[in-house]
């Protein structure tokens, strides 16, 4: 009964892992940028829900008269989080989601990490 019992901590655990809305630790999220380090611009209007990013990346994000700037050095397990966690205070009034795909400069010629 013990392996089972065991087994079932596990996938709990895993699909615990899995949901995109953990509260991962800023640190894991990457860094704030200046925003003339940023090498991509993204508009967020009021109808935004989701963003596209690429980890590695330093993306300007221009909300109305206000912008920041993020550098995307995400911990290997963090694919997506709610880009208000790392906006400064008042500038998003919404969420939008920040989809983050792997940096290549990590992947190998068979699309597996090596973090």
């Amino acid at each position: 009964m013990k392996p089972l019992r065991i087994c079932l901590v596990i996938v709990v655990l895993l699909s615990a892992c899995a949901h995109r809305d953990i509260d991962y630790p800023i640190g894991f999220l990457g860094d704030p940028a200046p925003l003339n380090g940023a090498t991509e611009t993204i508009a967020i209007r009021p109808d935004t829900k989701w963003i596209n990013v690429t980890g590695g990346d330093t993306v300007r994000f221009v909300v109305g008269e206000k912008s920041f700037a993020w550098t995307f050095n995400v911990a290997r397990n963090v694919t997506a989080f709610d880009l208000r966690r790392v906006a400064p205070p008042g500038v998003l009034d919404h969420r939008v989601d920040a989809y983050v795909a792997p940096d290549p400069k990590y992947l190998g010629g068979d699309g597996d990490s090596r973090m």
